[in-house]
């Protein structure tokens, strides 16, 4: 598969992982803290969170989920009360002083706030100093204490069991929005995950729906050392609580963003809207624009075995997959169901107009991009298995196996169920994203330079036995491949060849 070099150059570290690595001072320093100030804090931190929860708890009783009530002077007192409380809160927790830039709009004005970059749970710091709403999963109003308190600034509940919940969130936030500032501000974090702050990944567009202006709030952790940072690949929750209590102080900073009025493209382009609202907020943060998504997490953290060494191409074919609207339909079915339509065609290839067919969808230019990313020879004709194994690396990256096993059913000789050398290199190098993998190790390892065949139980009891297989038995080019990134990409916090 081949890149279209189409993306600009903007990739740093990868923002899904956060590696703590600490100094010989630090160390004593946490050990010294862990056993004085950390049981202090930790035990101040539960009572006011304690003391919190029976004012959340009677504000919320027999509210509306969906009108919003006259604020009485019983209902301000205890807005007051819970704002006191959490300030003490995030005090005890070591935030001593939080140094506020520029001003926030009143919700008349602005009904939106888009903060990022999201990086911990102690992001919720910004939101108990304002009582904004926020966009949460359902499952947070069932965390003991935590829950009611989340509750009490009546958040926009996402149901992710259901289908049908991002069309339903997305008019909930505009019906919200276009109150007139009858509903307090929602604060959103168009991310939509955690990340290490070394870059902005890609907006979700529900804040910028609906075509209102909103007003930008970046969010900044000083400390030398990050504590704070909770995302995919890193420390636990626990640990992260831990070592931030065991910091003597730490610093945040919150700035607000002269307010941005969209433009009639930008209203009528919700995509350009965050992506535009997101080049503002990188250049206050002084980050660089990470074109990744939550959507591609996995992909970038793969593990194993046959991890991807190079992501650029596979990241840039999930991201037209998504365009596409293929991915919310994707299952293990669908794939079995391509990969054996697939083997019917015998290596056939396909044009763009029948590989339109293949997939029943029309030809469009996203469609067209697609095609081209498996254009190896330039004339117009692909091998439908290629986009098949793609489609499932990107689907279950962190189920390898089971993608080498698909791509057997499509090569394999009926007889014996085994796959030629040449097929096997395509395969590798569709699941490992390198340009050109040459095979000759590993054959020489099985039965001698004269095999050129390989079964999938055969493989994949070598793989077994060899946990580095890819390292010890493969060769690919070890030049930096150009991705769609425009430069190597960063994989799993490495680079492809180490």
């Amino acid at each position: 598969m081949k890149s279209s070099n189409s993306r600009p150059s903007r990739v740093g570290r990868n923002p899904f992982v956060h590696e703590l690595k600490f100094t010989l001072t630090e160390t004593i320093k946490i050990g010294l803290m862990s056993v004085t100030v950390f049981p202090v804090r930790l035990l101040l931190v539960s009572f006011l969170m304690l003391l919190g929860w029976p004012f959340a708890f009677a504000a919320s009783l027999g509210r509306s989920d969906f009108v919003i009530e006259p604020q009485s002077w019983w209902m301000r007192f205890i807005d007051l009360c819970l704002r006191v409380i959490m300030r003490a809160m995030w005090f005890c927790g070591g935030f001593h002083w939080i140094k506020v830039k520029g001003e926030r709009a009143a919700q008349s004005e602005v009904p939106i706030l888009t903060a990022a970059p999201h990086s911990s749970y102690f992001d919720a710091i910004p939101v108990t100093l304002t009582m904004c709403s926020i966009v949460t999963k359902l499952e947070s109003r069932s965390i003991p204490v935590w829950g009611t308190l989340i509750s009490y600034i009546r958040p926009v509940f996402v149901f992710r069991s259901d289908q049908d919940s991002r069309r339903k969130t997305v008019e909930e936030i505009k019906r919200r929005a276009q109150s007139g500032g009858e509903w307090p501000q929602i604060m959103i974090f168009p991310e939509g995950t955690c990340t290490n702050r070394s870059g902005l990944i890609l907006f979700k567009a529900g804040a910028f729906i609906p075509g209102l202006p909103v007003q930008p709030m970046v969010l900044r952790y000083p400390n030398k050392l990050d504590t704070v940072s909770w995302t995919w690949q890193g420390p636990g929750a626990f640990k992260i609580l831990w070592l931030t209590l065991c910091q003597p102080h730490n610093a945040m900073e919150i700035e607000y963003l002269p307010i941005y009025n969209p433009s009639n493209e930008e209203k009528k382009n919700p995509a350009l809207f965050a992506n535009n609202v997101r080049k503002l907020m990188a250049k206050a943060l002084e980050v660089p624009l990470t074109d990744l998504s939550f959507d591609d997490r996995e992909i970038s953290l793969s593990q194993g075995p046959l991890r991807i060494r190079d992501c650029s191409s596979l990241l840039e074919f999930h991201q037209l997959v998504c365009r596409l609207g293929l991915r919310a339909g994707i299952n293990d079915k669908v794939l079995e169901e391509q990969a054996r339509r697939a083997r019917k065609l015998q290596g056939r290839r396909l044009s763009l107009e029948d590989f339109s067919q293949f997939l029943n969808l029309p030809v469009t230019d996203t469609l067209t991009q697609v095609h081209s990313l498996f254009d190896q020879h330039g004339d117009g004709q692909i091998d439908v298995r290629h986009h098949v194994i793609a489609l499932s690396t990107v689907h279950r990256p962190l189920k390898s196996m089971e993608t080498l096993k698909l791509a057997f059913t499509m090569y394999e000789n009926e007889e014996n169920g085994d796959v030629l050398k040449e097929d096997l290199a395509a395969i590798f190098e569709i699941m490992l994203g390198v340009k050109k993998v040459e095979l000759s190790g590993l054959f020489l390892s099985l039965d001698g330079p004269h095999t050129a065949k390989i079964t999938y139980d055969e493989l994949h009891h070598f793989i077994e036995q060899h946990p580095f297989f890819v390292q010890d038995y493969l060769d690919f080019e070890n030049h930096p491949r150009k991705g769609c990134f425009g430069q190597p990409k960063i994989c799993n916090g490495h680079n492809k060849d180490d």
